[in-house]
Formats: C-alpha cells, sequence, structure tokens
C-alpha cells in the first residue's frame, strides 16, 4: 500500500538538505505542482533492508482533480544520509543498522530546479527505512598472544566480517578453559544501531570500537588454555599457554619532568612511574606483566577535598595523575612481588583574574568569527564576520584596545560571513559566503594593507553553490570548506586570480567537515562523526601536497560531535597534541531540534568538551585527556605553546583560559587547570545579558574575543603581583 498525504506537513530540517538531497523527475520536466493541496504517493510505503542491500522508491503525484500531474517533480533527501542514502533516480542503499527516516517531497510552485528550502510547504511523505545489521560470515581473534605469565592480563580482540569482508562491531561472548588456568570476561559496547551520545541530541555515535578489545584474559595458573569466543553460530578459538611468573622483587621509580620525584606536585601534574621487576637471581624479567593499584586520602585541611575523596587514575604505563589534592599511594603488583610509592599531591593554584579592557558592540545583527592582526603601517586591527544577517564583514582599529573603533566594512552577496582569515603579511584578507541570494557562494579576497579602505580583489564561487563555512589561509594556499562536505585547495599567489589545485572528500555517504588547520605540512580535519582526520598536503611523509591531498589516518571521537581543531607542541613538555572541540546545542524546550536560537532572540545551551589527542607516534594516536566545563560547550579556541595557555570560546560558559603546561593526562577541568573566565554580559546585546561567545585570539598582551550576541571584546589577565579587589569579572 502506498503512503499517502493530502495536505502540507510541518517539517524542519536545519543543516540537513545540503548533504542529503537528490531530485527525481517524474513523467517529464515539466513545471512544478500547481495545485495544493494534492496528493504524493510513494511505493513501497516503508522499507526492510539489511546493511549494503539497495531497494528503489517510486512516486507519483496527483492533482486535486485525482488525475496524475505529469509534470510535477519529486525530490527525494534522507535525514540521516550517512546511515541511509538515496539517489536522485529513487534508488536507496542502507549503509548502517537502526531505523531511519527517507523524506520524499513534491515542492510549491516556483522552487528552483534541484533545490528546495527545508521550510517549502510543499506535499511531503515521510518513508520509514528499518536496517538490520548484515549476515555475520566470519569470526577471528586479532594480536592474541600464544604466551602469558600468571597473573597477567591482556585484550582480547575480535574482528567479525560479513559476507562481503565489511567489518562489524559486535559483542561476542568469551570463555577460557579449563577455568582454574584463565578467566575471560567479555565487555565493550554493542554498536549494531544508531545509538547517541546524548539523549538531548538525536546525532549517532561513530563506530569507534572498531578492531578494539572485546574482553580481557586474565592467567591464573600454569598449562595450556583454549580461548573461545561465540557470537551466534560463529565460532573462534585459540590456544595459548600460561606460564608462571617468576618475579620475586620490584624496584619501583617515580620522576617528575625527567628528574626522580622529590617533594610534592601539583593536581594535573603527571608522574611516571617505572617498575623493573627481577627473579630469584636478581635478573630483570623482561615482559613481566605490572599491575597498580591506587590507595587515596583526602587532605584534611580542605575543604574541597574532605568528603569528595581525592581522585586520581594510574595508565597501565605507569602514568600517574590526580584531579584533587591528597595523600596517595601507588602500589604496584607482579606475581608475589609488590612495591609502593607515595605521592603528595597539592592544589594546582593557577587562577588569576581577568580584567575589562573595551567593548566594540554589534547589537543590530548577529557575529560570528574574528581574526586580529598587525598591518603593515604597524597598528593593531580586527576583522570580523557577521551571522545570517546581510552579509557584512567588520573591521575595526585596535591599537588601543581600551577604545576600539570600527574604521570600514565591506558588504558581499551572503547571508552569513562565518569566517575571516588574514594572510601573515597582513595584506590579504579572506571572507567567507553562506546564502548568497543565487546560490554561489564560496569566498572573497580582499586587500587590507589599507583596512580603512578594503579592496575586493576577487571572489570565488565555482562548485562552491553550498557554501563556504570556514577557510585556512597557509603558504599562499586557501583551504576552502566545501558545502560541509569536503574541503577545497586554491592557490592564491595572484590573489586577483585564485584558482583550484586539488580537493579532499570522503567518498562514502553522509561524510561531513567542519573545519581543517594546516601545521608543517599536514592538514587536520574536524571530521564530525568521522573525529579528528589527519592528511598529507606536504609535511606528511606519504607523497601528499596541497596538489595531491593524502589521508594519513583518523581518530574517532565518542561523541561524534568534531566541530574545531588545533594542533601544537607543548612549550613546556615538547609533547606533540592534537585538540579537537565538540559542538553541540542540546534540544530547547521551546525551540524543537538542536539549533543556534537566533531567530526567536532566546539564549541558547551548549554542550561538549575538548579531546586532548596525544600524537607523539602518529601511528597510534590516542585521546588522552579532556578539558569539560559542565554547564556549557565550546565553539572555537586558540593555544599560545609559548606561554602554555588555551583560550576557548565556551559558547554560555564566557572566555575561558586554560593552563595547558607539562604532560596533559585526565580531566583538566577537575584538576584545577582554568586560569580564569570571563561572561561578556550586555544589557543592550542582540539577545540582551546572554553571553555566547564565538572565537578567542590574544594579541600583544590582550585577549580578544568576538561574542555572538553583543560583537568584539578585550580582556586582559591580571598579574598575579597586580590583583586587587576590583579586577575581574
Amino acid at each position: 500500500m502506498a503512503s499517502r498525504t493530502r495536505s502540507p506537513k510541518p517539517f524542519s530540517l536545519p543543516l540537513l538538505l545540503p548533504f542529503g538531497l537528490a531530485a527525481v523527475w517524474l513523467l517529464g520536466a515539466g513545471a512544478a505542482l500547481a495545485g495544493q493541496p494534492g496528493e504524493l504517493r510513494v511505493e513501497p510505503e516503508s522499507l526492510d533492508l539489511r546493511v549494503g542491500q539497495e531497494a528503489s522508491l517510486t512516486a507519483t503525484v496527483f492533482g486535486p482533480d485525482g488525475a496524475i500531474d505529469a509534470g510535477a517533480r519529486v525530490l527525494f533527501f534522507s535525514l540521516d544520509p550517512a546511515d541511509v542514502s538515496v539517489a536522485h533516480t529513487g534508488i536507496v542503499r542502507a549503509h548502517r543498522a537502526g531505523d531511519h527516516t527517507l523524506v520524499a517531497l513534491a515542492p510549491t510552485a516556483g522552487t528552483t530546479p534541484g533545490f528546495t528550502r527545508a521550510d517549502d510547504p510543499g506535499i511531503r511523505v515521510e518513508i520509514p527505512v528499518r536496517i538490520r545489521p548484515s549476515e555475520l560470515a566470519s569470526l577471528r581473534f586479532v594480536d592474541l598472544p600464544e604466551r602469558i605469565f600468571v597473573g597477567a592480563s591482556v585484550p582480547v580482540r575480535l574482528i567479525a566480517e560479513d559476507a562481503g569482508a565489511e567489518p562489524r562491531d559486535v559483542r561476542p561472548e568469551l570463555a577460557a578453559a579449563p577455568a582454574d588456568r584463565a578467566a575471560a570476561a567479555a565487555f565493550g559496547p554493542l554498536f549494531e544501531g544508531t545509538y547517541h551520545a546524548h539523549p538531548f541530541y538525536d546525532r549517532p555515535r561513530p563506530p569507534t570500537y572498531l578492531h578494539e578489545a572485546a574482553g580481557l584474559l586474565r592467567g591464573l595458573a600454569p598449562g595450556s588454555v583454549t580461548v573461545t569466543a561465540r557470537l551466534g553460530e560463529l565460532t573462534a578459538e585459540a590456544e595459548v599457554e600460561v606460564v608462571p611468573n617468576p618475579a620475586v622483587e620490584i624496584a619501583l621509580d617515580a620522576s617528575f619532568e625527567g628528574a626522580p620525584l622529590s617533594g610534592s606536585v601539583r593536581t594535573g601534574d603527571v608522574v611516571r612511574l617505572a617498575a623493573a621487576v627481577s627473579d630469584a637471581g636478581g635478573r630483570e624479567v623482561g615482559g613481566a606483566p605490572v599491575r597498580y593499584a591506587l590507595e587515596s586520602h583526602p587532605d584534611p585541611s580542605r575543604f574541597d577535598t574532605v568528603g569528595a575523596g581525592a581522585p586520581a587514575q594510574v595508565l597501565a604505563d605507569g602514568r600517574f595523575v590526580a584531579e584533587q589534592a591528597g595523600l596517595y599511594v601507588v602500589r604496584a603488583h607482579s606475581g608475589a612481588a609488590a612495591a609502593e610509592q607515595v605521592i603528595q599531591v597539592v592544589p594546582r593554584d593557577v587562577g588569576m583574574a581577568m580584567e575589562f579592557v573595551g567593548h566594540a558592540p554589534v547589537r543590530d545583527r548577529a557575529t560570528s568569527d574574528l581574526w586580529i592582526w598587525e598591518g603593515i603601517d604597524g597598528r593593531d586591527y580586527a576583522a570580523l564576520g557577521t551571522w545570517n544577517a546581510d552579509g557584512h564583514a567588520l573591521f575595526f582599529d585596535v591599537t588601543d584596545p581600551t577604545d576600539m573603533r570600527r574604521i570600514a566594512e565591506v558588504q558581499v552577496d551572503a547571508r552569513t560571513v562565518n569566517d575571516v582569515k588574514v594572510s601573515a603579511d597582513g595584506r590579504i584578507a579572506v571572507i567567507t559566503r553562506e546564502g548568497a541570494s543565487n546560490r554561489r557562494n564560496g569566498f572573497v579576497i580582499l586587500d587590507v594593507s589599507d583596512p580603512r579602505r578594503p579592496e575586493i580583489l576577487s571572489r570565488f564561487d565555482e562548485e562552491l553553490t553550498g557554501g563556504v563555512h570556514n577557510v585556512f589561509f597557509h603558504d599562499n594556499h586557501i583551504y576552502a570548506i566545501n558545502n560541509g562536505r569536503r574541503w577545497d585547495v586554491f592557490n592564491a599567489e595572484d590573489p586577483r586570480n585564485p584558482f583550484r589545485v586539488s580537493r579532499f572528500e570522503d567518498p562514502r555517504p553522509g561524510r561531513s567537515v567542519h573545519d581543517v588547520w594546516v601545521e608543517d605540512g599536514i592538514a587536520f580535519q574536524a571530521g564530525n562523526t568521522d573525529g579528528l582526520v589527519v592528511v598529507d598536503v606536504g609535511g606528511g611523509g606519504m607523497g601528499g601536497s596541497p596538489t595531491n591531498p593524502v589521508e594519513m589516518g583518523r581518530l574517532y571521537q565518542l561523541t561524534g560531535w568534531n566541530h574545531a581543531v588545533w594542533p601544537f607542541r607543548g612549550g613546556s613538555s615538547g609533547r606533540f597534541y592534537v585538540v579537537t572541540g565538540d559542538e553541540s546545542h542540546p534540544v530547547n524546550p521551546r525551540i524543537p531540534g538542536p539549533i543556534i536560537s537566533w531567530e526567536e532572540r532566546m539564549p541558547s545551551r551548549a554542550m561538549g568538551f575538548l579531546h586532548f589527542n596525544e600524537f607523539d607516534d602518529p601511528e597510534n594516536p590516542v585521546e588522552i585527556a579532556r578539558y569539560r566545563v559542565p554547564e556549557a560547550g565550546p565553539h572555537n579556541l586558540w593555544i599560545e605553546p609559548e606561554n602554555d595557555l588555551m583560550y576557548v570560546a565556551y559558547f554560555n560558559g564566557g572566555l575561558r583560559v586554560v593552563d595547558v603546561s607539562g604532560e596533559l593526562v585526565g580531566d583538566l577541568y577537575r584538576q584545577g587547570r582554568e586560569v580564569a573566565k570571563f561572561y561578556s554580559d550586555d544589557p543592550q546585546g542582540f539577545i540582551p545579558n546572554a553571553p555566547f561567545v564565538w572565537g578567542p585570539q590574544p594579541h600583544k598582551g590582550t585577549i580578544f574575543f568576538s561574542d555572538f550576541n553583543s560583537g568584539l571584546w578585550a580582556v586582559r589577565l591580571v598579574p598575579r603581583e597586580d590583583r586587587s579587589p576590583a579586577a575581574g569579572n
């Protein structure tokens, strides 16, 4: 039976149409549906598929008189294009298990062929699609050792593949026999459907745990052991030999910043523990398993530790870090041997006051990102974008941050100028365009040699119709985020005549990208549900260049909200990290959908955190630390490695300054690494008294930042010796 509707149905598709829209012309390329209400029938009315299968949809439009409208057209699109895609021919492809929705739309008269608006009042039909996991064909162990010590615990990794050799995330049963020689425990997430990272934000999590541990195997007594994994009718077996552990003594050394530990450390400081295991003859036992246990004692003199305990962690590689002050005893075990190390932890005490310096208000529209630079005349300037307004880029003289003056503006055909970047020599600026009246978006290159008289040098919009949200300017090349699906690279050596030299895009359906940052010839991509994607554009050693981007790898992240990225080498630690930031706006009960509530003039709420990914070994990156403000979520960030400071625009949480000195492990917020915060309240703002910080940038000792609701701000950290009761906000 066909799906039917006789009247328009209210529907909201924020940010989805560019990614999943496909048009199918029915019975000739005639005019749009002329009579409303009409009837749209789609057959079949629902689909039940397995991953990898295809199906076909057929749509027919009837006029008010019941006759087939031979000139009507129907648009098909998917609400979950990464999970189920639909082509312009009506061919549906199933990619991921779960319950999904396709939509057929007969748009109103006058709509340009090939696209429509999210609020188009035409006739709609929803087609539910149930996708079941594909049939599994094989199950096998991955890198399970042939020999383990008594007392050792090793991860059990498994891979399951379907008939097409596509891997699947699974949760098998594990067993070890005989039971007195080894024990097996199964664990791990089961991602066979569309699961979500947060109940207030309906976005599927990525398949993060592919090939990861399915369980643990622990040696109990010497002898041969059979390890068995079962998943339905599939079975995998492996033989493991459990051997005696000859350890009789452990020497446990502790070091901090490369020197033997002496005295106390602060919360957030990473202490490295090294355990040397020896046998009865004093010989080192290579490969002996060492396990750590932790005992904590709160500091009875501190109100913030008593009752709350003193949480800390010890990683398997011996790295210790504490989030609260207290006394900790770390015990290392190997067989019958054991050793202890006592670590005293004191508060980090890095807090500073923040003082207001200046405010250049923009209150008649929302503002977006900013860029601060020193002009060729030696004065300091700021460029500021505007959001969902009338296509202006605003320019300010900020030489005196206490008296910032708007000096110029440039208007282009756009709804939003989201991003602004200026070349290192201060002569060329790039601004992005979204929502052009003719859908020819792209970017605009400006001559800002004289910021009081910016001159448009060129516009580029070829194959950029979906809009450019972010750009990165590096070595005379512009990396432009194209339609949220890929990034294109443009040679801008002659800024009056830029030309495309390459593009980078994941060919899988429904993939998306939000930002890219280039460091030492490597492009780090914020890939939303794909997490962090790393691409060689000249410095990765894989033959890549701006004209030939080559993917190096990717690091999935549980939240699936990867929005911003910043690579840096710590000034004091020398370690290389890539910070990736979430962006999420939970459902506002008064406004359906996870959106920024600019049109309703309501304060928005954000959530999410910054992921710190350890990249010293690029073959094995690992997410090692995080920074999370419980009541808010991040947007853009800036890191000064020379000062070991991170500046974060935390939307409704204001501007946050964070200490990122030393080695980073664990929860940086709970470790007390927050240095200062500032709330940009403005009673006359676009939304009054609703801080919504968009992007920060430090410059010559002043921290500039843009606020969505109130424009450009300038603040400074107050040196601790200069504190006064009046300082701060």
